[in-house]
């Protein structure tokens, strides 16, 4: 779900339809180190609501005020496309942002073993970062902070970047990625998710796994692209909070709209596409090395 800058008693509600279908919350933005009511948030989810899993996607810039969150995730990530400055600097990064945010990781990475959380730098492919000096930099910043990096093509309305389409630099950096990942570098994510982004095969998707909520309790169903959007397929007039339950709110946006379409090749997110191709073939979980596999969000 999106973090809402609301007060703990107006989220309490929406935490608690959110719980009765899903035992794993992902806190999104915006910023979501912007809400005044944070660890409070938190600390509800995990103490009165016992969520399986919790997770925080963040820029990392408000990270040192706020070490309290820590030990309350399991799974705290950070965007950082790239250590190199002058991409960063195309990217339209600010400098004081891109200078001070591999100390602030730092920092927190030696925060990981005692608070229990694990950390992930998240990534975005784009034409700017498509550099293999630049990658094994970030690898090594992995190894050094013992934090684990994802990596998700740069998209455009939904569909991948045409000038990853036709940049040769573009295979060979995501076949560098399973090269690297073989190898025991700290890449998240399957071989199966990575192979499909290489030459961006077609594949099943089932939105449905990763659901998105807003924070007045919208639900973007079937997905967040299609809700977007709009159109016959679906929208956000599903409100968790009009419904006694996730089961009954769910059932009601089947019944305005449809099942989720199954056939949705346009979409090469990690958070969408690495469930739906682990959930169609489970067997290629099992064929890689454990701890590997495993997903993270886009």
């Amino acid at each position: 779900m999106q973090a809402a800058h609301l007060p703990l008693e107006k989220v309490q509600p929406l935490l608690q339809r959110i719980r009765s279908g899903v035992d794993s919350l992902w806190l999104t933005g915006g910023e979501p180190l912007l809400a005044p009511t944070l660890t409070d948030l938190l600390q509800y989810a995990r103490r009165d609501l016992h969520f399986r899993s919790l997770s925080l996607i963040t820029n990392g810039s408000l990270l040192p005020a706020h070490p309290q969150i820590l030990p309350w995730l399991d799974r705290l990530v950070i965007s950082l496309d790239s250590l190199d400055p002058q991409a960063a600097s195309a990217l339209n990064m600010p400098a004081g942002y891109t200078s001070s945010l591999p100390e602030i990781i730092r920092q927190t990475a030696q925060r990981q073993k005692r608070d229990g959380f694990q950390l992930v730098l998240n990534a975005v492919i784009t034409p700017q970062t498509l550099n293999l000096q630049a990658l094994q930099n970030l690898l090594d910043f992995c190894a050094e902070t013992e934090a684990w990096v994802s990596f998700s093509p740069q998209a455009v309305n939904n569909w991948p970047r045409y000038e990853l389409l036709t940049a040769p630099e573009y295979p060979l950096f995501v076949q560098t990625l399973l090269q690297r990942k073989r190898q025991g570098a700290r890449i998240m994510g399957s071989a199966a998710y990575l192979q499909t982004i290489l030459n961006f095969a077609p594949y099943d998707c089932y939105p449905s796994l990763v659901p998105r909520i807003l924070p007045g309790g919208q639900l973007e169903y079937p997905c967040r692209p299609i809700a977007k959007a709009g159109g016959e397929q679906g929208g956000r007039e599903i409100n968790l909070l009009d419904f006694p339950n996730w089961r009954s709110a769910w059932q009601a946006a089947l019944d305005r709209y449809g099942p989720p379409p199954a056939a949705c090749n346009s979409c090469f997110q990690q958070c969408y596409a690495e469930p739906s191709l682990l959930y169609a073939q489970p067997w290629r979980a099992w064929l890689q090395p454990l701890g590997l596999n495993r997903f993270a969000p886009g």
